[in-house]
């Protein structure tokens, strides 16, 4: 797997300060997506040891939240399969951080259910994903005005109540108490 590029400190891409990685490799070719040139599979610079060492590193101060995995497509089997050892060792090092991944597949269609998006490491996959940002962006839909996404179609999915529950559950900042939804 490539990747395209690491931020260390994300506060853009999920609650709080994240590290975020962009990884390449993308078959939905949204129109007008803020981040084409990670469409290509080949694209950035090999993700290997020394570059998760750096992200585990990045990770360990209190001050940072959580992992966010963009794209590209974190999804794309290929993706799935070279991040589930990194996403495990992330989760067993610091437990207490979240891990928010954004994905164009839609997580009750794709995801869990046959699609070429599934594939033998998803679930093992999803159960360290604490939030699911799902559903391509489409250009109609744009919409500036909400938080953490950037088409109306998108759903900001709390995955381990909804797997728990076998049914969609929207995830709410605890902290404000409410569902993520435009600004009125």
């Amino acid at each position: 797997m490539n990747y395209a590029e690491i931020k260390n400190f994300d506060i853009a891409n999920g609650l709080g300060v994240r590290v975020s990685l962009f990884v390449s490799g993308c078959t939905h070719h949204c129109k007008n997506c803020f981040n084409q040139m990670t469409w290509d599979f080949k694209y950035g610079k090999e993700f290997n040891q020394e570059v998760e060492d750096l992200i585990i590193d990045y990770l360990k101060p209190e001050h940072i939240t959580g992992l966010s995995l963009l794209g590209g497509e974190p999804m794309e089997p290929s993706n799935q399969r070279a991040l589930l050892p990194f996403i495990k060792r992330v989760k067993e090092l610091y437990p207490q951080k979240d891990i928010w991944c954004y994905t164009g597949y839609l997580f009750d269609q794709e995801l869990l259910s046959e699609s070429r998006a599934r594939c033998e490491v998803t679930d093992e996959l999803l159960s360290y994903i604490d939030v699911l940002v799902d559903g391509k962006f489409i250009e109609e839909l744009k919409d500036l005005s909400l938080k953490f996404r950037g088409s109306s179609n998108q759903r900001i999915i709390d995955v381990k109540q909804s797997l728990e529950k076998d049914e969609i559950i929207l995830y709410k900042d605890l902290n404000e108490n409410r569902n993520f939804q435009k600004y009125e």
